[in-house]
């Protein structure tokens, strides 16, 4: 018996019994009446931008006064069939300029003020990253306490992209200095659709 062979054989022969892996729930401990404004804190500790709408019709009218002012803004939420397949043909040099990119996020967290957004909802997987400026708009039903939540929330092998959006784009590895923006959006506001 070769060396490798007894050390095998050690080791199946000390090997512990299996144990059932225990199913873990993970406990609720925000009272449900105050995951909106948990969130909304979380969300001002990270230099986010918070607007509480009772209708998508404030989004919008912030929106017109956005193009209103000569700003390029692409809006993923009202948007027709023909500028969808226009929106997706767009690559990163046509995107260059873009100033807005309004969204709608599936999830929110409040414990760490992140947002679900699938690729259905972006369009272009480009925009939320290459805008100067992002606006994401949540539904306050859709507000849940931690990750764990969220996670069974959400059919992985049913989206072919999708990503957690948390503040605008902040690093700090360079000479130790706070740099906003230099991996996507300078700016972050979110838009929760008020439904009590």
């Amino acid at each position: 018996m070769s060396s490798r062979e007894k050390i095998l054989n050690a080791i199946s022969v000390n090997k512990p019994s299996l144990i059932e892996l225990k199913q873990w729930e993970h406990p609720t401990s925000i009272d449900e009446t105050k995951l909106t404004e948990n969130f909304c804190t979380v969300l001002n500790s990270i230099h986010v931008t918070v607007k509480k709408i009772d209708s998508k019709n404030e989004l919008g009218d912030d929106i017109a006064r956005l193009k209103s002012d000569n700003q390029f803004v692409i809006d993923t939420i009202n948007i027709t069939e023909s500028d969808t397949k226009n929106i997706q043909l767009l690559n990163a040099d046509q995107l260059e300029a873009l100033d807005y990119a309004i969204m709608e996020g599936e999830i929110a967290v409040a414990e760490n003020g992140a947002i679900w957004v699938t690729e259905e909802r972006m369009i272009n997987r480009l925009l939320p990253f290459i805008c100067k400026h992002l606006i994401l708009l949540i539904d306050e039903e859709k507000i849940v306490e931690n990750m764990h939540q969220a996670y069974s929330k959400i059919s992985i092998n049913q989206i072919g992209y999708a990503v957690f959006i948390s503040g605008p784009s902040k690093t700090a590895d360079i000479e130790q200095a706070l740099v906003i923006g230099a991996q996507g959006p300078l700016t972050l506001a979110v838009y929760i659709l008020n439904r009590k």
